[in-house]
């Protein structure tokens, strides 16, 4: 097939271009929302190409992966047609939770909705469309944890903006448990913010090449976020080997079983997880080991492709 997708999440995105079609993906001049384009951090093979707008016409597209609401006009106009779609929704609702009114309800003709987790569906009121769970896939990093270094590793993107919703201020109790060592983008200045000092809180920004070794080089990971659908970092970090610590939101208690990590609501079991891993590295390695045997059994690679290619098959049939 040639499958019509935006560049809009680039982790999640990595998996789905690893399957057997072609990947056409929008570009224009700016490399703007609409148009940017094949990845530049991210490895996407050859099977990816983009093409602008103006092209879309006559690019044989058999399916669209809608991700944004207005990209089904987008579709309509580039295209001048409107091949089969699904509506891929990365995210949980945000505000006005459980009532909260998903897009694709609204939107003509039967597109089915896919969510990565069931409790996006559980809480996205989809009215009366479609709906399926494809939960996440992972490009296996590999077993990359040393844990050499006495450190827990957080990955979020713009901490200081998103603030409570990613945890941001639950970060100096960690803070005080072993030191932090921040991924993601705008992270800088997050230690000032905190009112932390550097030696307890560092930023870093870093391609996905590089995120990788960088993380696995800590000893622990950390996953404060309060509210978000399930961050591929925490699968990441279970694929690598790293032992978790996580808040019991959202998909978590789904993703991270007995044995792989601790997850709860309170700090202070948190906290003290996080002391038990750093000043205890054969623990860490046990339970890293643990982490990564859950996410390899049901985030792995070709379950994700498998269950995408059940549905493009249904819907273009």
């Amino acid at each position: 097939m040639r499958i019509l997708i935006w560049h809009v999440h680039g982790s999640w995105t990595t998996a789905f271009v690893q399957g057997p079609h072609t990947y056409v993906v929008p570009v224009t001049p700016d490399r703007g929302p609409d148009g940017l384009g094949r990845a530049r951090t991210f490895d996407w093979p050859a099977s990816v190409i983009e093409l602008p707008p103006e092209r879309l016409r006559d690019a044989g597209i058999d399916v669209v992966v809608l991700q944004r609401p207005h990209e089904h006009d987008l579709v309509r106009r580039w295209l001048g047609r409107t091949p089969p779609m699904v509506y891929l929704e990365h995210n949980a609702p945000h505000g006005d939770v459980p009532d909260t009114r998903h897009p694709v309800a609204d939107l003509p003709g039967d597109i089915p909705l896919v969510h990565v987790t069931h409790f996006n569906r559980l809480m996205w009121d989809a009215g009366g469309a479609e709906t399926v769970v494809i939960e996440h896939g992972i490009v296996d990093p590999g077993p990359l944890w040393t844990g050499e270094l006495p450190h827990a590793a957080v990955v979020v993107n713009e901490p200081v903006r998103r603030g409570r919703t990613t945890g941001t201020d639950l970060l100096p109790a960690f803070a005080r448990a072993a030191p932090l060592d921040v991924f993601g983008m705008r992270t800088d200045g997050l230690a000032d913010h905190l009112g932390l000092p550097l030696e307890r809180c560092r930023s870093h920004e870093l391609v996905q090449r590089d995120l990788h070794r960088a993380m696995a080089r800590r000893r622990v990971y950390v996953h404060p976020v309060r509210w978000t659908s399930l961050g591929l970092s925490l699968l990441e970090a279970m694929h690598l080997g790293m032992p978790v610590v996580a808040l019991a939101t959202t998909e978590v208690v789904e993703a991270v079983p007995p044995g792989a990590g601790v997850v709860s609501n309170r700090v202070d079991v948190l906290t003290d997880a996080v002391r038990d891993f750093v000043a205890d590295p054969l623990l860490a390695r046990t339970v890293g080991e643990g982490a990564r045997a859950a996410a390899l059994a049901r985030y792995g690679l070709t379950r994700f492709l498998d269950d995408w290619e059940r549905l493009l098959k249904e819907v273009t049939r």
